[in-house]
């Protein structure tokens, strides 16, 4: 686990952005292209989205964190510790991005890497074994998230989360372990206190999306 050099990382986007604004040029750009179903605080739409973006960004490796606790405690360390570099992998060694994704920007689009990651994760084991790994829900976030990533880039991330995720669920082996089955029997146990602490990241920005 590489979460160490993951914040070493964005800390030097941050840095960055303070320098050359290249993210909130932007969210600025596209502001008004964004569909009227996604719902921002009238009062200052610009500081909700670059407070959302932000948060979205620094929450990776503090979730990688607790996923890794979780799965301690869960005794499914092997099972979920592949993953979780995967979602490291996205920030070290990134996909190709468009050249002007630089600094924060590019921050946004692996972060989306790897909430996506986390969202199909815990899709696949919700059909699965009729219960999520993570209980919290990551939709809201993860919309946002793509309608300011672009649709293009976007679909474009998501294919790449949907063939890492396929390729690994296919391999895997350890649903049938007694640790997984114990996990099952037992819905998480005492992981439920580390879930608890994080909140929504759209609603806490003052962002929201209209179903209808």
């Amino acid at each position: 686990m590489r979460v160490g050099t993951l914040r070493s990382i964005i800390s030097n986007a941050f840095y960055h952005e303070e320098r050359t604004h290249c993210l909130e040029r932007h969210l600025k750009f596209h502001i008004e292209t964004l569909p009227d179903r996604l719902k921002i605080q009238k009062d200052n739409e610009l500081e909700s989205l670059q407070h959302f973006a932000m948060e979205y960004i620094h929450h990776v490796p503090e979730f990688l964190d607790a996923l890794k606790d979780a799965a301690q405690i869960a005794g499914i360390e092997n099972h979920v510790f592949p993953f979780l570099r995967i979602a490291e992998e996205y920030f070290i060694s990134p996909p190709s991005l468009p050249n002007h994704h630089v600094g924060l920007m590019a921050m946004m689009d692996e972060a989306y890497l790897a909430h996506r990651l986390f969202e199909e994760i815990n899709d696949r084991y919700i059909s699965r074994v009729g219960m999520p790994l993570i209980p919290w829900d990551m939709t809201l976030a993860n919309v946002v998230a793509h309608q300011l990533v672009g649709e293009e880039l976007a679909n474009r991330l998501d294919q790449i989360v949907l063939e890492t995720v396929n390729k690994m669920m296919s391999q895997e082996s350890s649903y049938e372990s007694d640790e997984f089955q114990d996990f099952v029997k037992e819905k998480q146990g005492n992981t439920t206190p580390i879930w608890q602490e994080w909140p929504c990241l759209g609603k806490a920005a003052g962002i929201d999306w209209a179903l209808t």
